[in-house]
């Protein structure tokens, strides 16, 4: 069998985003599928001038299958473009699923997911030393898909870093309410992204006390996504990794230095 299905992230939007290896896979391929709702058209310049694109958001996942199937039959190489990273929320696993009973050849290539657009759009680090060194990923409950019992705004609120919320813009009050119920202060910084890197990116930056009346001000019901924590508005903090009293394998540490950072209790 000949035929293979390879899962590529397109990235956050900007066509330029997407991995090389993401890229070259798009110009290998036979059939191109993608999500005209979620993925930027540009990133199909990577096609190949024969390729068939069939845009996923019309079909089921029944008929992405059916094509899967073709793949098998025929020889076929297909491509899936997912948004950001095809490991959070892309519906990838159903689809590996149905391949690997098909015994068809798969690769999933990972890309460049929104929450890191977001913060690099608003030169901002998720992981400031002594602040935060912890991301949580996840979206509000009550959602089309129900989350875990053990899964909530409010619990994992209660850890105090940084969180990046996906999938939950239609419902702000409900994320601050949990927000603040899980122990955030109400001056908590927001940064809110709206299809950043897009030709229409919008950010915007609130608190947990202003995050629905920020939201709701500018009208972003969907492709929105939320990174919350301390580290958002920190700085004057530095990490021992470059620290000239820090050795690692690569570098010896300078004695007076290291001197001062024991002394420090670091």
């Amino acid at each position: 069998m000949t035929g293979r299905v390879t899962f590529v992230g397109a990235g956050p939007g900007a066509a330029d985003l997407i991995t090389v290896r993401g890229a070259e896979a798009i110009r290998a391929a036979d059939v191109v599928v993608w999500a005209a709702s979620l993925v930027h058209e540009d990133v199909l310049r990577y096609a190949a001038p024969g390729a068939e694109i069939v845009d996923s958001s019309t079909i089921p996942l029944e008929s992405t299958v059916d094509i899967y199937r073709r793949a098998a039959a025929e020889g076929l190489h297909v491509v899936r473009l997912h948004s950001g990273d095809p490991g959070l929320w892309g519906a990838l696993q159903e689809q590996l699923d149905a391949c690997a009973e098909m015994g068809l050849a798969v690769e999933v290539i990972p890309g460049v997911s929104a929450f890191s657009a977001v913060a690099a759009a608003g030169l901002r680090e998720l992981t400031v030393p002594e602040v935060a060194q912890s991301v949580i990923l996840t979206r509000l409950e009550g959602g089309k898909t129900p989350m875990p019992e053990r899964e909530s705004i409010a619990e994992f609120a209660r850890h105090g870093t940084t969180m990046a919320v996906f999938l939950s813009a239609a419902r702000t009050k409900q994320l601050a309410t949990e927000l603040l119920a899980g122990g955030y202060p109400p001056e908590t910084p927001v940064l809110i992204g709206y299809r950043v890197t897009w030709p229409d990116e919008l950010l915007v930056r609130a608190t947990i006390a202003t995050l629905e009346e920020t939201v709701k001000a500018h009208k972003l019901w969907k492709h929105t996504l939320f990174l919350v924590g301390p580290a958002l508005d920190a700085g004057g903090t530095r990490s021992h990794l470059y620290h000239p009293g820090h050795f690692h394998g690569f570098r010896r540490a300078e004695p007076a230095a290291r001197a001062r950072l024991r002394a420090s209790g670091a």
